[in-house]
């Protein structure tokens, strides 16, 4: 009797392990399979974009609440100016290093030229639907994330104590007045090649005939010591008083005053481009599904709010924002002139060679 029972006991022992066993072994595939679910969202998402406070608000808090999201996801920043994070992408083409760009329009169309980018659409990415239709990238190359007018800005304080003019055209940087007062960016940065472009708009030309911005860009060139390289440069002269008037964004302008720096920014008569930063991904990029998550995430109503409230950049999408910064950001949309940026990436080279040769040798000449 007793080896009976003690042959049933361990038969039923035998048959709960297997059970237990069994049950380890579907708990264990189940989990393996919702892992290979999320695992093309694992590894290391590197973003390249501006650096300044760009860099901060991405690796400050969009990085981090996109990581409560996918807190698989690894996420690293390559800083710098958007022309060198697309000569970055060309030489890495066919081993890419970068995931996602976050650059301007000028210099995401130059990469679409090159091939840089892969095709978005709103079945991947569904916040792209909601992005106004007046921002939408050349070929879906790209999503715009968020958009500053450009305009010219000026001390307030200096234009009231040298009597100097309010200026309400572009053809005022031309003025006399302006010697010793103005500073602008060269012709490789965005907002050199905007001030052209629009000094081109101001005297019967457009980016596809420059001649009239250019006569203009020399006259000013005579009243400066040297153009500034980069958006840097403007800044400190602006802040340290060297410089009254500059052409930048609105966004800029609004950080500078928070500075302390008492400066107002206009969008002149003739009308003005915006400037697009738009979040690109990259052509056979290591992470495409982290990417898509990201630029789509970059979208959202959190991410947008952030971007208006501490860099001042306008939404692409309708949020809805705090009273103050709504009215901050307001500005009259009927004045912006749509550049076409396919033929600004076509002439860019000669425009350059133009700036090089004709332009920076009148430097400081008036």
């Amino acid at each position: 009797m007793k080896v009976r029972r003690w042959a049933s006991l361990i038969l039923a022992l035998t048959l709960a392990g297997t059970l237990l066993a069994a049950c380890g072994e579907s708990v264990s595939t189940q989990s393996n399979g919702s892992d290979s679910n999320s695992t093309a969202l694992a590894g290391e998402l590197i973003v390249a974009g501006n650096g300044a406070t760009v860099e901060a608000l991405m690796k400050d808090e969009i990085f981090k609440k996109f990581n409560d999201k996918y807190p698989e996801v690894k996420l690293s920043y390559v800083s710098g100016v958007s022309t060198d994070i697309v000569a970055k992408v060309t030489a890495q083409q066919g081993s890419p290093q970068i995931d996602v760009t976050v650059i301007e329009g000028g210099e995401q169309e130059a990469g679409r030229a090159k091939g840089l980018w892969e095709t978005l659409d709103s079945s991947q990415i569904p916040n792209m639907s909601k992005v106004d239709e007046s921002l939408k990238v050349n070929e879906n190359s790209g999503v715009t994330v968020n958009f500053t007018p450009m305009g010219i800005s000026y001390n307030a304080k200096l234009v009231r104590e040298k009597g100097l003019p309010v200026p309400e055209s572009w053809n005022d940087l031309a003025r006399p007045e302006m010697k010793g007062n103005i500073t602008l960016t060269e012709m490789s940065s965005n907002f050199g090649r905007s001030a052209t472009i629009m000094l081109a708009y101001a005297n019967g030309g457009s980016e596809k005939d420059m001649t009239a911005g250019f006569d203009k860009l020399k006259t000013i060139a005579g009243y400066m010591p040297t153009f500034a390289k980069t958006a840097a440069q403007l800044q400190q002269n602006l802040q340290n008083h060297t410089s009254v008037y500059t052409a930048w964004t609105m966004a800029r302008s609004i950080v500078q005053k928070d500075q302390g720096v008492e400066l107002e920014f206009v969008i002149p008569q003739e009308g003005a481009n915006i400037v697009p930063n738009v979040a690109s991904l990259v052509k056979g990029a290591k992470h495409p599904e982290a990417a898509k998550a990201f630029i789509d995430f970059l979208l959202t109503e959190d991410v947008q709010i952030l971007y208006a409230t501490k860099l001042y950049y306008n939404t692409a999408v309708d949020v809805k924002l705090p009273e103050d910064t709504g009215k901050l950001l307001d500005f009259d949309k009927s004045k912006i002139v749509a550049l076409d940026y396919e033929v600004i990436s076509q002439k860019m080279k000669e425009w350059l060679d133009t700036f090089n040769k004709e332009v920076a040798p009148q430097v400081g000449k008036q």
